[in-house]
């Protein structure tokens, strides 16, 4: 059995209407989408999403931004998914991602990166817990 991670196409990208495009790489990339939509976070639940980094500096900007537009939240499965999917992603800093990457093509900061990737399977399974119910993943 395939391995699932899970991924938002941030609301930079979202915004930029790269939602289309990203989607294509992740199935040119060999994942398979098991659950996806289309939200909007208040920040409450932003919060609640990124509690893990409460008090850190970029807390309140990661919150704020994460819920001042729509995301796209996707449960995605591949074998190693969550490396596959961080590989695919590039480096948070898009100047310092590799060329091919998401970030590297449509991100514009670091704070705006067009998309999160979990970084452990424990962790894959908490997020996509977190916006998806059982029935949902197809």
């Amino acid at each position: 059995m395939n391995d699932l991670t899970f991924g938002i196409i941030k609301p930079d990208a979202v915004r930029a209407g790269h939602t289309g495009k990203i989607i294509d790489r992740i199935i040119a990339d060999g994942f398979r989408i098991r659950a996806m939509k289309l939200i909007h976070m208040t920040l409450e639940e932003a919060e609640g999403f990124y509690a893990v980094h409460r008090g850190r500096p970029f807390f309140t900007e990661l919150t704020r931004f994460m819920s001042s537009a729509p995301c796209v939240v996707m449960a995605l499965e591949k074998e190693g998914a969550v490396k596959a999917w961080r590989d695919l992603m590039g480096a948070t800093d898009p100047a310092k991602a590799d060329e091919g990457t998401l970030r590297k093509e449509f991100a514009n900061s670091i704070g705006e990166n067009a998309v999160h990737g979990s970084d452990s399977e424990e962790n894959a399974q908490i997020e996509i817990a977190y916006f998806f119910s059982q029935i949902e993943l197809v």
